[in-house]
C-alpha cells in the first residue's frame, strides 16, 4: 500500500520573524529668496504769522502801534533701503514612495506598516523623527525609513539635431533623497544612504514652432520607480536581516517553488 505526503516549506513562520519597518513620506525644506526695495519720504513744517497795527489821530494828539511776529519749521526725512527676503517653507511631498514600499516588500525580507502623517503646523520639527517615534507615529514599527528630499531638479530643453531640420525637446526630473533607518526602540541607525530617481521624456519635431506636448506623468512615474529601486539596493546593501543578497533570493525563491512540493512514497 503506499501513499502520498505533500511538503510545503514553512514561508508563514518565516514572514513573521521579518522586521517591520515604516516609510515615511519624504520631507522637504525649500528656501526662496525674493528681492526687495522700500522708499519712503516724509516732510514736516509748521508756520505761524500774526500782525497787529493800531492807529489815532486827533486834534491833540496822534499815536500809532504795530506788532509783527513769525515763526517757522521744518522737518524732512528720507528712508530708502534694499536687501532679499530669504522665505522657508517646509512640510512633507506625499509622492514617490509608493514605489520604495513596492520594492521592499518584493525583496521579501521586510514587513511593512503604514505610519501617521505629519500634520503638525510647528514645521521645525518635521525633521525631529525621535520626537515622532515617541509620540507614537509609527504603532507596531521595529524600524522607521526616514527620507528627506534634497534637490529637485527639473529641465525642459528644446535643442536642434544636427544634420536634420528636427528639433529635439525633453523634459527631465532628478530627485535625490536622504534616507535612514532607525530603530524604533534603541534610536541606533541601521542604514544610511542617499538615493537618486530621474526620469525624462523625448520628442522629434521637425517644423519649427510645432507645440509639442511632454508626458509629465511618465516622467514622474520614471522618478519614483528608480528611486524605489535604488532605495531598495541600498537597504539591501546596508541592512539585510535575511542574510541574502537580491539576486540570490530570487534563486532561493525560484528553488523553493520548484522543491515547494515533494511526494513521499511509503510502502
Amino acid at each position: 500500500m503506499a501513499f502520498a505526503l505533500t511538503l510545503t516549506a514553512p514561508t508563514l513562520a518565516q514572514a513573521q520573524n521579518l522586521p517591520k519597518i515604516a516609510v515615511t513620506d519624504l520631507s522637504y525644506e525649500e528656501k526662496v529668496k525674493e528681492y526687495f526695495q522700500y522708499f519712503e519720504a516724509r516732510e514736516k513744517h509748521n508756520n505761524s504769522y500774526s500782525a497787529n497795527a493800531r492807529a489815532s489821530d486827533s486834534n491833540l494828539a496822534s499815536s500809532a502801534s504795530m506788532s509783527e511776529r513769525a515763526s517757522s519749521r521744518g522737518e524732512s526725512s528720507v528712508i530708502a533701503a534694499s536687501g532679499t527676503i530669504t522665505t522657508i517653507s517646509r512640510g512633507e511631498l506625499r509622492k514617490f514612495t509608493a514605489d520604495i514600499k513596492g520594492e521592499l516588500l518584493k525583496s521579501g525580507s521586510y514587513r511593512l506598516v503604514q505610519g501617521k502623517p505629519w500634520t503638525q503646523q510647528n514645521t521645525e520639527k518635521l525633521f525631529d523623527i525621535i520626537d515622532r517615534i515617541k509620540k507614537g507615529y509609527y504603532p507596531g514599527a521595529d524600524y522607521v525609513l526616514f527620507g528627506t528630499i534634497n534637490n529637485i531638479d527639473f529641465r525642459q530643453e528644446s535643442n536642434p539635431v544636427q544634420g536634420s531640420n528636427a528639433v529635439s525637446f525633453s523634459l527631465a526630473l532628478e530627485l535625490v533623497g536622504e534616507f535612514s533607518l532607525i530603530n524604533t526602540r534603541t534610536y541606533e541607525i541601521k542604514a544610511a544612504f542617499s538615493a537618486m530617481g530621474e526620469g525624462s521624456d523625448v520628442r522629434l519635431a521637425n517644423a519649427a514652432g510645432t507645440v509639442i506636448s511632454l508626458n509629465k506623468s511618465k516622467v514622474m512615474q520614471e522618478v519614483s520607480r528608480s528611486l524605489g529601486d535604488a532605495v531598495a539596493a541600498e537597504m539591501e546593501a546596508q541592512f539585510n536581516p535575511a542574510g541574502s543578497s537580491r539576486s540570490s533570493r530570487r534563486i532561493e525563491r525560484q528553488s523553493e517553488t520548484q522543491q515547494e512540493q515533494k511526494t513521499v512514497i511509503f510502502k
